[in-house]
């Protein structure tokens, strides 16, 4: 059973550091983008601003998050690593739930300011297109995805402490 926790708990340590690793991504590419292109317009630069303020705000909680589980041995103390763990959970909910919801709110205006200049590039039809599709894809990515991707990793925690607590009892148990 030790076994399989600590593979569990390498698994949702491995997801947390890729998710980190592609916010950083993000950032890096559009900072790339911003210092590389000859943007004219204030919208275009507060649209990046913004964008970029929402990725850094979200990877350094992303980030703080991962700290949680990261820095604990689950061997040498496991109370400590199920509190640990704990508010890991706790963590994650508020990420999902309510931090989220400021994230895609600042994603969209950045979009929307960044839009004003890029999309004067192009004919009526393909800017209805390009607008439909982004902004179709952020309420696909806020609804079904954010929830799915909420309840796997909810029962995935939650049967990851009930182990931790099914080993505490047993550590606890006289002999």
């Amino acid at each position: 059973m030790l076994q399989q926790a600590k593979k569990e708990v390498n698994a949702i340590r491995n997801k947390s550091l890729k998710n980190i690793a592609g916010m950083l991504i993000s950032f890096i590419a559009l900072a790339i983008l911003w210092l590389n292109y000859d943007f004219r317009s204030w919208t275009t630069h507060a649209g990046l601003t913004i964008f970029m303020t929402a990725i850094a705000a979200s990877t350094f909680m992303l980030y703080r998050s991962h700290r949680l589980i990261a820095k604990k041995d689950f061997t040498t103390n496991p109370n400590q690593f199920l509190a640990s763990l704990k508010d890991y959970q706790l963590s994650r909910f508020s990420l999902y739930n309510k931090i989220y919801w400021v994230y895609a709110i600042a994603l969209s205006l950045g979009i929307i300011l960044y839009f004003f200049e890029i999309l004067s590039y192009f004919d009526l039809w393909a800017q209805a297109v390009i607008v439909l599709l982004t902004f179709g894809w952020i309420l696909f990515c806020s609804t079904l995805v954010r929830r799915a991707v909420m309840k796997k990793e909810k029962e995935r925690i939650a049967l990851l402490i009930e182990k931790f607590e099914r080993l505490e009892n047993q550590f606890n148990e006289p002999l």
